[in-house]
């Protein structure tokens, strides 16, 4: 600021300060409104829903720790089966466990590979129709 020399100018300074204050009083309670609005349990939830949603990898995320969890089952019920035995149990939890790590972990290659597998046997299947 520069120097007051004169109570005109002290008036004129304080009044631009009282001015910029009011503004920034303002700007403050919009502030802290947008912040209040933001904090309601209702919009940190739509926010974070909508996040959820607009997130490029959930769909493979979900699709692979379904596969995951499904091969798992699959292998526990095959290699186990309705045995009451603790032991067999105890193993077949683990091995469910680790079956469903594996396959959850690399969905993407064995995705690959089964529509590769299903292209293949596609292929071959309108071969073989069209020379019958």
């Amino acid at each position: 600021m520069e120097k007051i020399t004169s109570i005109t100018e002290l008036r004129k300074a304080i009044l631009q300060l009282e001015m910029k204050q009011s503004e920034d009083k303002l700007l403050l309670k919009e502030e802290f409104m947008m912040a209040y609005e933001r904090m309601k349990p209702i919009n940190v939830l739509k926010k974070s829903i909508r996040d959820l949603i607009s997130s490029p990898n959930l769909i493979n995320n979900i699709f692979g720790n379904s596969l995951g969890f499904a091969a798992g089952y699959l292998t526990k019920k095959v290699a186990i089966g309705s045995s009451h035995n603790p032991l067999k149990q105890i193993m077949g939890a683990i091995l469910q466990l680790g079956v469903s790590n594996v396959v959850a972990k690399n969905a993407g290659g064995i995705k690959s590979v089964a529509v590769g597998l299903l292209r293949n046997y596609l292929s071959r299947r309108k071969v073989n129709d069209y020379y019958q």
